[in-house]
């Protein structure tokens, strides 16, 4: 079963592009798909990383705004962060999905249960992860990843009850 979701940020959960403003300020824009998807997870009582190699101001907005628990900046060895959150959990390497686009996110890939890299992710990771996605990063990947797990582990019928209106 799968406990605990590790997203990458750049090239997954956005389109990997970085735009500055001529005063230096850093843009990015994020799917919001992909995070009612991610909202609807932790609704399930499960668990969500955020591992990224860049240091962004933006994206830690995001991740307290999707109430993340995990979150990690400027990691240059995701495999080994990752296995920080699994001792703290408590899990192992079957109870772990995750998702990245480039070679920075290979070694993380290859240990986690069900791996997922965007439909525009390095053709390098395609040997490794358990799936390539239809979307690209930052235009839905995330969420299709999630649906994915959900429909895999039968959980589609609690993951519509959050929605349900009482």
């Amino acid at each position: 079963m799968i406990e605990l979701i590790i997203l990458d940020v750049d090239g997954t959960m956005t389109d990997g592009k970085i735009t500055y403003t001529d005063r230096g300020e850093e843009l990015k824009s994020f799917c919001v798909k992909d995070g009612l998807a991610i909202a609807s997870w932790i609704k399930l009582g499960k668990k969500v990383a955020i591992i990224t190699g860049r240091e962004s101001k933006i994206v830690e907005n995001r991740a307290k705004e999707l109430n993340i628990d995990f979150f990690y900046q400027r990691v240059k060895e995701k495999d080994k962060k990752a296995e920080e959150i699994l001792k703290a959990l408590n899990i192992s390497w079957q109870n772990v999905a995750a998702i990245g686009d480039d070679l920075n996110d290979y070694s993380m890939l290859k240990r986690a249960a069900l791996s997922f890299m965007p439909r525009d992710g390095s053709p390098f990771l395609e040997k490794v992860v358990t799936k390539k996605l239809t979307k690209d990063g930052g235009k839905g990947a995330v969420r299709e990843m999630i649906e994915y797990i959900l429909q895999k582990e039968n959980l589609l019928e609690d993951f519509f009850k959050i929605w349900e209106v009482k």
